[in-house]
């Protein structure tokens, strides 16, 4: 195993720990008290299972703002990081979360990799943006509370990986915490999402969970695959785009990280 995802808010059970009583945006920033412990912790784990670990998402306090961040470690012991760009309603009134505004591409050993945190992955320029750029693995750590909100993130996720050839992949929370008002519940389903052409399953799921079951996916992604298809697909929406009517831009400049 090279890669492993885990939910966003994955350090959502340490409400638990916290008292009962505490409002939403309190919680949250004693959450990112504990946010060098969660980064050893994965450090350890990387560099013990030889594994890059896209380790969810974890609330960080910078400048005194709330980030909504996704952490990559690495086997050696590096940390990268990409902020979530899109807050949602909830994280902004509940939590205070403000958005991030740097979007970076990872060069692993094993192929080049994006990460979008959850409501992300619903605008497909940041998708698109990160496949101009090289990303051939989409890395999508989500937390949902209902099985609407789920299929919004998965059924976008789906599409990303149809319309630019690329494989994508989606963890997230599943369970509730009942005794913890600033997370209850949640509903999830890990899925790795491929094209829908030959050499690709037709519905276009390579693997999945049982829903709102906690438990590991495993699947082998085959960076070559997607060279062939990019060539000889059955359609080819890359070249197909018809740049003289539309392009996706960007104001920022997409940052390319070389991991080690």
């Amino acid at each position: 195993c090279h890669f492993l995802l885990l939910p966003e808010m994955f350090t959502a059970q340490l409400f638990s720990l916290l008292p009962p009583e505490l409002e939403s945006q309190e919680a949250v920033r004693r959450l990112a008290d504990m946010t060098e412990q969660y980064r050893e912790l994965c450090l350890r784990m990387a560099s013990k299972h030889g594994v890059y670990m896209i380790g969810g998402s974890h609330p960080v306090l910078e400048s005194g703002e709330l980030r909504n961040r996704a952490h990559l470690f690495t086997p050696s012991g590096n940390i990268y990081t990409q902020d979530k760009l899109h807050i949602t309603s909830v994280e902004r009134s509940f939590y205070g979360m403000q958005p991030g505004d740097e979007l970076r591409v990872f060069d692993t050993p094993f192929g080049r990799i994006g990460i979008l945190v959850c409501y992300d992955v619903e605008f497909p320029e940041l998708t698109r943006l990160l496949v101009k750029n090289g990303v051939e693995i989409l890395f999508v750590p989500f937390a949902t509370y209902e099985r609407k909100g789920y299929h919004r993130v998965r059924y976008c996720a789906q599409a990303r990986a149809i319309e630019n050839v690329i494989y994508v992949v989606l963890a997230g929370c599943v369970g509730n915490l009942p005794q913890v008002r600033s997370f209850l519940i949640n509903y999830g389903q890990a899925v790795v999402c491929t094209p829908c052409d030959f050499s690709f399953p037709k519905d276009g799921v390579l693997a999945e969970a049982e829903p709102n079951f906690e438990t590991v996916v495993v699947a082998e992604l085959d960076l070559n695959d997607l060279a062939v298809q990019r060539d000889i697909g059955s359609v080819l929406p890359l070249q197909d785009a018809r740049s003289d009517l539309y392009e996706v831009v960007s104001h920022i400049k997409v940052e390319s990280v070389t991991v080690r």
